[in-house]
């Protein structure tokens, strides 16, 4: 069903929206279906276990980082994904910039916005974006590319829609305050709430559960 799951949601989803398949905890061999199927970019939440993945599949298709990278990490991480979706911090960004460097590796990266100012998440508060991204655009090797959002945990994804409203109205401010080329990705909405996320102006989604179905 897996490859099933993933035609579906591809086919009924806009063209222009990137679909990030998160893999965490999923086998190589799920993967592997779901490659087979058309998946282009794979989503992992840890650097240990893309890491083990990485191995087997290699760079059949693009590798996104979906979750918090720590700061430990940053060497490996560097070294398995084509953009980090999560970044959260200056200093993060300044560890990534040096091991960039090492390998001369522009990394792409999307800021992750706590749109709904939850304390107990990360992200960069929409109060604080423009000052994060002056900051970033002085790191050579980072590619500020746009902007992701978990949003609360609701179990009615229409309450959702002015989060995403809200973080939409962010990325496109600070589009015309910047003036960058590459900024154009907004990174909203997960299996259950990617159809609302697209309608608020989302043009990538993460999806794990609605195409691998529930974890064990």
């Amino acid at each position: 069903m897996i490859k099933e799951n993933f035609i579906k949601i591809r086919n009924e989803i806009p063209t222009n929206v990137e679909l990030v398949v998160v893999a965490k905890t999923r086998t190589v061999a799920e993967i592997q279906e779901v490659i087979s199927a058309g998946a282009t970019i794979i989503g992992e939440n840890y650097v240990k276990e893309a890491g083990e993945k990485y191995a087997t599949i290699g760079k059949k298709v693009q590798w996104h980082l979906v979750g918090h990278l720590q700061k430990n990490k940053v060497k490996d991480a560097v070294r398995i994904f084509d953009m980090m979706e999560s970044l959260d911090s200056l200093d993060l960004a300044a560890a990534i910039n040096k091991e960039c460097r090492k390998v001369q590796k522009i990394m792409p990266v999307l800021i992750e916005i706590n749109c709904a100012a939850e304390w107990q998440k990360a992200g960069i508060l929409p109060e604080g974006l423009n000052a994060f991204v002056q900051e970033l655009l002085k790191l050579k090797t980072i590619k500020p590319m746009g902007l992701m959002t978990m949003g609360p945990l609701l179990k009615n994804p229409q309450e959702l829609r002015p989060y995403f409203e809200k973080t939409r109205q962010i990325f496109e401010k600070a589009k015309k305050i910047f003036a960058l080329a590459d900024w154009k990705f907004l990174s909203m909405g997960m299996s259950d709430s990617y159809k609302v996320a697209i309608e608020e102006g989302a043009n990538m989604v993460r999806i794990g559960t609605a195409i691998f179905g529930q974890r064990s």
